[in-house]
């Protein structure tokens, strides 16, 4: 190749953009192998004329055609026979291994319920394990005892089967999987559920319908929110708080005894606890992890009342981005304390978690942000966060940066 670097930078985003375009790397535990296949068909049809298209695009007559369709068959056997074999081992492991395993519970009675247990069962390599089965007609049930079951024994997924449940039944479900992180899905029939964005996949020969599809649940999103978020971190980090850290830690250090960064426990994905980093804009005391700051706090200083004014005091986060506990983008992290509160007090307010929590957000840019004074305030941020979770898009996270610079 006579200019390797553009040559590859042309492949690299020329498959990038065919990756997101074909779902190729969009295989989920229970697909089946032609769906593999196919998806390798689809992705080097186009990677093909793509690449032959670089001979024109860049003016390269002199570019031997030979080599291109030696580079194209070793690249494509190459990715083939590894996505192939990772199918065919992610299967053995869970099939052999009982790795990789979600623990499902069935709601119903019914053929198609019956059926469903007998894939989970038969089926090892999806990596499915039954746990359980209720039946909605049974004398002893009752929906607060299935709750506690499946909270008490790390239920993953519920499967519903949607005739033998009421309409009422079927809303409590919906709340408690929202409320306790739970994914929830339906055996399909005529009920109305269907006014929610639903999405049908198929178990075997079984159709499913899912409840809320999460865009950042899909591999290949995630892998390059993550990318993104790595790049931008290390921007910040190494562009200015490699040199603004130092000033701002001597200014703290003269004003109040006590270490420059503040460290507080706070939820993140998934609900577990991280350590959140910032600098530290009070006084050193004993209500940090308790008390929210507000409006004219005495605990805070002057540098404090500054760099929290300009949002400084948050940059440090940019470390919890690279270290993979936040994101740039995504729902703000709360204290341990408030999200037990919120999540008592507020309607599906553990959705946000189904993402990583962010330096900013989408509620944070519409003016939700500060101290909750209002029951308002933190209804509107979690309507804004739920929003995000369910409507990702890469160019949502930039547009939510350039208006929080803005």
């Amino acid at each position: 190749f006579q200019n390797p670097v553009q040559f590859y930078s042309y492949i690299t985003i020329a498959w990038v953009i065919l990756s997101f375009k074909n779902e190729f790397y969009d295989v989920y535990r229970y697909s089946k192998v032609i769906v593999v296949v196919r998806k390798l068909f689809t992705q080097f049809v186009f990677f093909f004329l793509i690449l032959y298209a670089y001979i024109g695009f860049f003016k390269q007559p002199l570019m031997s055609r030979l080599a291109l369709g030696q580079y194209f068959l070793l690249v494509s056997t190459g990715i083939g026979f590894l996505k192939i074999l990772n199918f065919f081992l992610l299967h053995k492991y869970r099939e052999r291994v009982k790795g990789n395993l979600r623990n499902v519970v069935v709601i119903g009675r019914s053929k198609k319920s019956n059926q469903l247990i007998e894939v989970f069962n038969e089926r090892r390599e999806f990596g499915f394990n039954f746990v359980a089965q209720f039946g909605p007609k049974d004398s002893d049930f009752e929906l607060l005892k299935c709750f506690q079951f499946i909270v008490n024994n790390n239920i993953d997924e519920i499967y519903c089967s949607v005739s033998e449940l009421k309409n009422e039944e079927l809303t409590a479900f919906i709340d408690f999987a929202d409320n306790n992180l739970k994914t929830l899905k339906f055996l399909p029939d005529n009920k109305n559920i269907f006014s929610k964005k639903l999405k049908f996949e198929y178990y075997d020969y079984l159709p499913i319908l899912s409840l809320r599809n999460i865009p950042l649940h899909n591999s290949f999103n995630a892998i390059f929110k993550r990318l993104f978020d790595i790049l931008f971190s290390l921007f910040v980090i190494f562009g200015i708080l490699i040199w603004l850290g130092p000033l701002l830690a001597l200014l703290i250090s003269l004003e109040s005894r006590g270490p420059v960064f503040f460290i507080q426990k706070r939820t993140g994905f998934d609900n577990n606890e991280f350590q959140c980093f910032k600098f530290r804009s009070m006084a050193v005391n004993e209500n940090s992890d308790f008390q929210q700051a507000g409006k004219n706090d005495m605990r805070v200083t002057r540098i404090g009342r500054f760099i929290r004014k300009t949002s400084i005091d948050e940059l440090p986060q940019f470390y919890n981005v690279l270290f993979g506990n936040m994101s740039v983008v995504g729902p703000r992290p709360h204290m341990l304390k408030h999200t037990d509160e919120y999540a008592n007090r507020v309607d599906k307010y553990m959705l946000r978690h189904f993402v990583k929590p962010g330096i900013t957000g989408l509620a944070q840019v519409r003016g939700y942000r500060g101290e909750i004074e209002r029951d308002s305030d933190i209804q509107n941020r979690i309507k804004f966060d739920i929003f995000y979770v369910e409507n990702w898009s890469f160019f949502l996270d930039l547009k939510i940066i350039l208006e929080t610079i803005v």
